[in-house]
């Protein structure tokens, strides 16, 4: 009867800003970390993952799962 709670994938690590927000997010699975902006007076907001210095995703660490 009791649904099971599902984890959450993706969890905040970093926000600044009040009407225009910048927060950083990472994928628990992979590690992964993403930039989010969004404005609230122009209504807009976007999402990219953020890249090292080769252009590869950055990972977090401390959040990535061993792979199986």
């Amino acid at each position: 009867m009791w649904k099971e709670k599902k984890e959450v994938r993706f969890e905040k690590t970093y926000a600044q800003g009040g009407m225009n927000v910048t927060e950083i997010w990472v994928d628990k699975q992979t590690g992964v970390q993403y930039l989010f902006h969004y404005d609230y007076a122009g209504n807009s907001g976007g999402l990219t993952p953020l890249l090292d210095a080769d252009g590869k995703p950055q990972i977090d660490l401390n959040y990535r799962k061993p792979l199986l």
